[in-house]
């Protein structure tokens, strides 16, 4: 296809023997393998899948790209299984339930996430399990029937997670206010960043740093989960999460840089928060709060929490903190503690004073 979206070259008949160069050079079994994943053969070209869908070129070159699928010209490499998904995405539009951006939207936000679910799979998983086990044996010839076994196990997996995360989410779009609150939603926004991570890179073998980045992201990941909070992506050293009032993002971060300075394998971690109105879109969050958490962050000393006003004011609002320390009449009434440090400029965003989070008692 061209930047157009239409076909580069006529369509090919069945017969044609451009249609079929896709398989020129191909290892069989690796065509097998593509062929079990997918559940259908290679036999339509893009233009004939888009006819097949009834749906016009331009607009199924449109889903494609967004999905992340390269463009392939007009070799014969699509199956009947992406003429059905093409057929359901554009009968969403016709049918009135997603407008055709929002189709593409959909598109292209699942092709995202589900590409990085795929190459971690193939990376981390898939690719130790198939160190051939004899001499003379291929990776392909191990990886088949191990495919074939793990298949419909991951998928039913991982569409029994799906559906436990939409639900989580319709949850809390049906209990939004009102219509602008799902989209502009007032929420508490953090982030957790490896201290001296660039030094770090310079020092480990790859594989060492592999293996700290994976066990900072699942200690991360493990801690948001289970403290009710978000994770909404990772950054190699740093995390971003959110969660819906002070106290659960607070006790995130804390319990964060508590655990990471229990193992001597990890470097010292800083985390920075604030509290507002951001604006969520396709699974990320933005806005001036999010700005400020990150501001928060590169300002924080090593192993310590730093909080904007909006945040403080309302963990002593909901009674997890005292107003001031002089007012704090019983120290153990409370969940955690607050400093105030110098006011400072802070780029974009004008003069911040910071607030330095601390535990005060054990929850």
């Amino acid at each position: 296809m061209d930047d157009s979206g239409t076909p580069a070259e006529g369509p090919a008949t069945d017969g044609e023997e451009a249609g079929d160069a896709g398989h020129d050079g191909e290892d069989p079994l690796a065509l097998r393998i593509e062929q079990l994943i997918l559940g259908a053969p290679r036999q339509y070209t893009p233009f004939q899948a888009a006819r097949a869908a009834d749906v016009s070129m331009e607009l199924a070159a449109r889903f494609w790209r967004a999905m992340g699928f390269a463009d392939i010209g007009q070799a014969r490499a699509l199956t009947e299984t992406d003429v059905i998904a093409l057929r359901r995405l554009a009968g969403l539009v016709e049918a009135g339930l997603l407008s055709e951006a929002m189709a593409v939207q959909v598109a292209r936000s699942t092709g995202q996430t589900t590409a990085r679910l795929a190459e971690w799979q193939i990376d981390s998983f898939l690719e130790g399990l198939t160190e051939p086990p004899e001499p003379g044996m291929t990776r392909t010839e191990v990886a088949y029937p191990l495919v074939e076994l793990l298949l419909p196990e991951l998928q039913e997996f991982l569409v029994y997670v799906w559906r436990r995360q939409l639900a989580a989410a319709t949850g809390r779009v049906v209990q939004a206010v009102d219509d602008e609150e799902m989209v502009d939603r007032r929420l508490a926004v953090a982030f957790a960043d490896l201290v001296g991570f660039t030094r770090l890179t310079r020092r480990l073998e790859e594989e060492e740093l592999g293996e700290l980045v994976e066990a900072f992201e699942t200690t991360a990941a493990d801690l948001v989960a289970a403290h009710g909070g978000r994770l909404i992506k990772t950054l190699g050293d740093e995390v971003l999460y959110v969660a819906d009032d002070a106290g659960t993002a607070a006790e995130i971060g804390l319990r964060l840089i508590e655990t990471l300075a229990n193992d001597a394998t990890m470097p010292e971690l800083r985390v920075g928060m604030a509290l507002g109105t951001v604006t969520t879109r396709m699974g990320d969050v933005f806005g001036n709060t999010v700005n400020l958490a990150s501001r928060l962050t590169s300002i924080a000393p090593k192993d310590t929490v730093l909080v904007d006003e909006a945040l403080r004011a309302e963990l002593v609002a909901s009674g997890q903190a005292p107003e001031s320390e002089k007012d704090a009449e019983d120290a153990t009434a409370y969940r955690f503690a607050l400093q105030p440090l110098y006011q400072r400029p802070v780029r974009g965003l004008g003069v911040v004073e910071p607030w330095l989070l601390s535990r005060r008692a054990s929850s």
